[in-house]
């Protein structure tokens, strides 16, 4: 049985790239696909919490799994290495399309899946560690990073309207009611109220 394995991390990215370089690239070697599996989900998650490990226990002697690039399969190391390990004492076939490489049980294919899963290790970490170092100059610049405060949020929007839950207040209008119509918690109200209405 041939399988592909199409992965993307977020529902933003598109399928339809890997599909197509996998499909011109059965098609160029003759090879008909039995089943395309596809999933959106992180490649840092564990690899027995996404399709990808029900896919490769089910894979069998003689089956080959055709993926674009290494880091389809997993974003660490380890878990790359541990795929290809399996595949290979299963005597199970890896494709790895944009290369052109075969991983079998050769150990010409042992010392390849090492050397291209350092190989994405290494480009991972670059890219996470550039982000961090972009990050820590735009927090050095005084860019604040992050969402707001939640609390903060949900305060402002009870300033932000502060004459009409004073009238409220004075009419008798109990405090749950204001807390379920602004959607605030009754710790941020009484912050409110001890601001405003004190």
């Amino acid at each position: 049985m041939v399988i592909a394995y199409l992965r993307v991390s977020t529902e933003k990215q598109h399928l339809e790239n890997q599909q197509l370089e996998i499909a011109r690239f059965a098609e160029t070697r003759g090879i008909k696909i039995d089943k395309w599996v596809t999933e959106v989900v992180s490649g840092k998650t564990k690899r027995n919490e996404r399709r990808l490990g029900l896919l490769i226990r089910k894979l069998k002697k003689g089956d080959t799994l055709i993926v674009t690039e290494l880091s389809r399969l997993s974003r660490t190391l380890l878990d790359i290495m541990s795929i290809l390990n399996i595949c290979m004492e299963k005597q199970i076939m890896i494709y790895s399309t944009k290369d052109g490489y075969a991983f079998d049980n050769n150990i010409n294919s042992k010392v390849l899946a090492f050397a291209f899963g350092l190989v994405a290790e290494i480009e991972h970490n670059l890219i996470s560690l550039r982000t961090k170092e972009a990050l820590a100059l735009k927090k050095a610049e005084g860019v604040r990073i992050g969402r707001p405060v939640g609390s903060r949020v949900k305060l402002q929007r009870l300033i932000d309207d502060k004459k009409r839950i004073l009238n409220l207040l004075k009419q008798g209008t109990s405090i749950a009611h204001i807390c379920r119509e602004y959607q605030v918690s009754r710790g941020v109200f009484y912050l409110f109220r001890n601001r405003y209405a004190a």
